[in-house]
């Protein structure tokens, strides 16, 4: 095996309940999930569209889809900035079917004044869904921003609460 074969990017479409989910993945690693009605993708040159690396993303997607998984367990390689990744790491920590506001997430790494930070390293966020951005809500209750759309945001939140509750 190549040392480029162990750098290369492969891609693929899934579909799903909120639309079609672009993955992208190094190493067999996650390293991108976005919407592909609402977010703007562009592979790589050198990318590989291939659906086989995404065979247990597609399961545990269907499976989480259907009511029956409430957590991941595909390998995950976000990049971000070190304030992203402990952002990134704290919305994993909030409860399937439950949410948590900007400011809640913001004193759980420490931050607590950090709420526009938070809510920016949330829009970063390249593999939602998986580190579960969706469940952060605005300090009022409302909805508010997500990559997917706020439907899609709505969508995700009442299959959590309706999965969890019963």
């Amino acid at each position: 095996m190549s040392s480029d074969t162990l750098t290369t990017t492969h891609h693929t479409l899934i579909d799903s309940p909120v639309g079609a989910l672009w993955a992208s993945s190094v190493n067999s690693r996650i390293t991108g999930l976005r919407f592909a009605a609402t977010q703007r993708i562009e592979p790589g040159v050198d990318w590989v569209a291939a659906p086989e690396p995404f065979e247990k993303l597609r399961r545990q997607l269907g499976e989480y889809f259907a009511g029956e998984r409430r957590e991941f367990s595909v390998d995950l390689q976000p990049t971000g900035t070190e304030f992203q990744m402990l952002v990134w790491e704290a919305l994993r920590e909030i409860p399937y079917g439950r949410t948590a506001t900007y400011g809640e997430l913001a004193s759980a790494i420490g931050r607590p004044t950090a709420v526009r930070a938070v809510g920016g390293a949330n829009n970063a966020n390249p593999i939602p869904i998986l580190i579960p951005c969706h469940r952060v809500i605005g300090s009022d209750g409302s909805l508010t921003g997500f990559g997917g759309g706020l439907d899609a945001k709505a969508a995700l939140l009442d299959l959590e609460a309706r999965t969890a509750a019963g």
